[in-house]
């Protein structure tokens, strides 16, 4: 049976349903739902809601709770994720499983409510000190929002790393049917978390400190062996480029959606394209540029940003397709027609 639900209510009831125990949080538009909603239904599922005194407050509590192999949640927006960074990096230092939700927000700064893409960069990159990345998911619709909520708590107790979950403001806060199916949580050795049963185990330290180079060199070669595990097991793409397809549009989050009605409006005056759906934004699906068909002879990023992803498939593209960019920013979206418009004007020029 499917229900009716926003994607910030659909994130948190996921969280609920995968396990999720304790969760901090702190008001931002437009993420404030799931703190609304997760304030309400915590207690009542056996789990701790907190409202921190601040974001930077709410990701320390995080480092926290994971540290006692709880599954735990924080969500912001766009500044608020800045405010994090910090936090952030101490986690993945320190090999910390948690889920991490940015519902985002046009900027740079404080810019405005409305969505916007412009966080990519933050969010794949890493945005505070040290050699770190995190498994990054942009779900399209809100019955993703739901199924990857609980793919991303699995993915973070599996390797032990915050996880990231990448939306909109635009969808959590649209409305869709949704099946709430449910799986059980994976099964992972958690001997290491410091839950005070030391008298019953070795005692064990969670730090992202070291003071001598060698170890923290070890340290981080052992975090990248596993981010190649997570790039070898974890990609996630949709790809309908097929052959005959002239022109490969590359999109991810609702902004897919609207390139599959401009591709639509274009089939229906001869000029085939295909879509490229990035579903992990990190690792990043390079391979799929590589075996495109021969048909294709440009890629065009849509994008709610100045093209910030751009970078990631001209690396992926490796010069074989000139790459092309249109996108809004401020909290503007694109219309279907406005991308078809911009198929059309490669094409034309192609000619």
């Amino acid at each position: 049976m499917k229900v009716l639900m926003k994607g910030n209510d659909a994130i948190s009831e996921a969280a609920i349903q995968a396990g999720c125990k304790a969760f901090f949080g702190y008001p931002i538009t437009p993420q404030n739902e799931i703190p609304e909603y997760m304030s309400r239904k915590m207690e009542a599922s056996g789990g701790v809601f907190v409202q921190a005194e601040s974001e930077v407050g709410a990701i320390n509590m995080i480092y926290g709770a994971a540290s006692a192999g709880v599954r735990c949640m924080t969500t912001s927006s766009s500044p608020g994720m800045a405010l994090k960074q910090e936090g952030i990096s101490y986690i993945c230092g320190a090999n910390l499983p948690c889920v991490i939700v940015n519902v985002a927000r046009c900027g740079p700064g404080l810019g405005g409510i409305l969505p916007a893409q412009s966080d990519y960069f933050q969010s794949t990159r890493g945005g505070g000190n040290g050699d770190y990345y995190m498994p990054v998911f942009a779900p399209s619709t809100v019955q993703e929002c739901w199924d990857l909520v609980f793919h991303a708590f699995d993915v973070a107790d599996k390797y032990r790393t915050p996880t990231l979950i990448l939306l909109e403001g635009l969808l959590g806060q649209m409305m869709e049917p949704l099946e709430m199916t449910k799986r059980p949580p994976v099964t992972v050795d958690k001997s290491w978390c410091t839950d005070g049963n030391a008298d019953k185990r070795p005692r064990n330290v969670v730090t992202s400190l070291s003071l001598y180079a060698e170890v923290l060199e070890q340290m981080n070669i052992d975090r990248f062996k596993v981010y190649e595990e997570i790039t070898k097991n974890e990609l996630m793409v949709e790809n309908s480029v097929k052959d005959g397809d002239t022109v490969a549009i590359v999109a991810y989050g609702t902004p897919s959606r609207i390139a599959l009605n401009a591709i639509e409006e274009l089939a229906a005056e001869g000029i085939n394209a295909g879509l490229i759906r990035p579903i992990t934004l990190w690792p990043y699906p390079y391979e799929v540029f590589q075996n495109l068909p021969s048909s294709v002879e440009h890629i065009l990023v849509a994008e709610l940003s100045m093209g910030q992803m751009v970078e990631d498939v001209r690396l992926g593209v490796e010069g074989k397709y000139p790459v092309h960019f249109y996108g809004r920013t401020g909290g503007s979206i694109f219309e279907p027609s406005e991308i078809a418009a911009k198929v059309r004007e490669i094409v034309k020029g192609a000619k």
